[in-house]
C-alpha cells in the first residue's frame, strides 16, 4: 500500500467523490478540501477535511508534505458569467496559490509534486456553429479562444502551470529539474454521472434530460435540438486522471491532453431518452446565452497525443454508457424501470 500523501481540492463536487473514493483503494492518505462538509459518500476516508475558502486557507497546507495535488476546486462556467470577478479569485488565484505551494514544496523537498489539473473544452472557442462544424476533431492548440469567463481561467492556469514546471526561475534545461513541481492538465468534455444529480453546468443539459425522463418530470432543454459537443461517462474522467498521474514524466510530450469518447446532439441525447422512457416530455427552450456558450465549444477533439503518450482509450462508447452504465442506475434511483435498451 503506498503512503503517499494527496490534497483534493473540490473534493464534494461530482469527480471529487468519485477521485476520493479510487485514490482511497489505492492506499493514498488524502487530505481534502472544499467550501462545504463531506457528502456521505466520502465523509469517513479522508485524514483530514478543510473547510472554507481556498484562497483564505492557503496558508494551511503549507503545513503538510503533498506528494500530489488533484485541483479540482472551480468556478463552473455558468456561475462564472454571472459573478465574473469572484470566479477570477477562486479559479486563477486559487490555482495560482496551491502551484506556489506545489513549487515550494518541490524544490524543499528536492522531488516534483504531481499537480493535476483538470480542464475543459471552455478553453476553445469558435465564432459560430458553422466554424466550429467545419473545423471537426480540434487539437490541444487549436481555437485557444475562449468566449467564457471559466474558459479563460482555465487557458490561462494551464499556462501557469507549465510555467511552475518549466520556466520559473528561467532555468531553461532539457531535461526539467527534478525539483520542478509536474504539472499536468487533462481537458475534460461534458462529464456524466450516474451517482450525482446535475449541478447546473452549461454541458449538464443531458444527464438533466434524462434525470427528468426518469423521474417523470418534463423537461424544456435549454439549447436546440442541433447542438453537439462532446461527453464522457464519469468512470473514463477517473480512469484518465489517474492514467496521466501514472505515466513516467518522460513519456509525455505535452502537459495539457485533450481526451474524448463519444460526440451527441441534444436531440439524439433526447432520442435515447425517449427510448428509454417514451412518455417522457422533452421540448426545446433554447436560452440565448448558454446556447451561445455551448456553440463556442467543439464538437469533438482530437485526443491522438493522450492515446499515443500514455495509452488512453476510454471505456465507454456511446451505446455502453447509456445501457451499461447510465440507465441502470437511473432506474435505481427512480424506481421506473425503462422500456428497453437504447440503441
Amino acid at each position: 500500500m503506498s503512503e503517499k500523501s494527496v490534497l483534493v481540492t473540490g473534493a464534494c463536487g461530482e469527480i471529487g467523490q468519485a477521485l476520493v473514493q479510487s485514490l482511497n483503494k489505492r492506499g493514498y492518505r488524502i487530505f481534502t478540501a472544499d467550501l462545504v462538509s463531506l457528502p456521505e459518500s466520502i465523509k469517513n476516508l479522508p485524514a483530514e477535511h478543510i473547510q472554507g475558502d481556498l484562497v483564505n486557507r492557503i496558508k494551511i497546507f503549507y503545513d503538510y508534505d503533498f506528494d500530489l495535488i488533484f485541483h479540482l476546486a472551480a468556478s463552473l462556467s455558468s456561475k462564472a458569467e454571472v459573478a465574473t470577478e469572484d470566479a477570477h479569485r477562486i479559479n486563477v488565484e486559487g490555482t495560482m496559490q496551491l502551484l506556489l505551494l506545489a513549487a515550494y514544496k518541490s524544490e524543499k523537498l528536492n522531488k516534483p509534486v504531481k499537480f493535476m489539473f483538470p480542464s475543459s473544452i471552455a478553453a476553445y472557442g469558435f465564432p459560430d456553429r458553422a466554424t466550429k462544424h467545419a473545423a471537426g476533431n480540434v487539437k490541444e492548440d487549436e481555437w485557444n479562444t475562449p468566449h467564457t469567463m471559466y474558459g479563460c481561467n482555465k487557458l490561462y492556469c494551464e499556462k501557469l502551470g507549465v510555467y511552475y514546471s518549466r520556466y520559473c526561475g528561467q532555468r531553461h534545461l532539457d531535461p526539467v529539474p527534478p525539483t520542478m513541481l509536474d504539472f499536468r492538465a487533462i481537458r475534460f468534455p461534458g462529464l456524466v454521472s450516474a451517482f450525482t444529480i446535475p449541478s447546473g453546468g452549461t454541458s449538464d443539459y443531458g444527464p438533466e434530460m434524462l434525470h427528468s425522463a426518469a423521474a417523470g418530470k418534463p423537461y424544456a432543454c435549454f439549447v436546440d435540438a442541433e447542438t453537439r459537443i462532446s461527453f464522457m461517462a464519469m468512470p473514463d474522467a477517473i480512469k484518465s486522471l489517474l492514467m496521466l498521474m501514472d505515466a513516467p514524466r518522460e513519456t509525455l510530450s505535452s502537459q495539457v491532453y485533450n481526451i474524448a469518447a463519444f460526440s451527441l446532439t441534444a436531440g439524439e441525447f433526447r432520442q435515447r431518452a425517449l427510448g428509454a422512457f417514451p412518455e417522457a416530455q422533452i421540448t426545446f427552450a433554447p436560452n440565448p446565452r448558454r446556447q451561445g456558450i455551448v456553440d463556442s465549444w467543439p464538437e469533438d477533439v482530437d485526443d491522438t497525443l493522450a492515446r499515443k503518450d500514455w495509452g488512453w482509450k476510454p471505456e465507454y462508447d456511446v451505446d455502453k454508457f447509456f445501457n451499461e452504465y447510465f440507465l441502470p442506475a437511473i432506474k435505481k434511483r427512480y424506481q421506473r424501470p425503462s422500456t428497453r435498451t437504447i440503441e
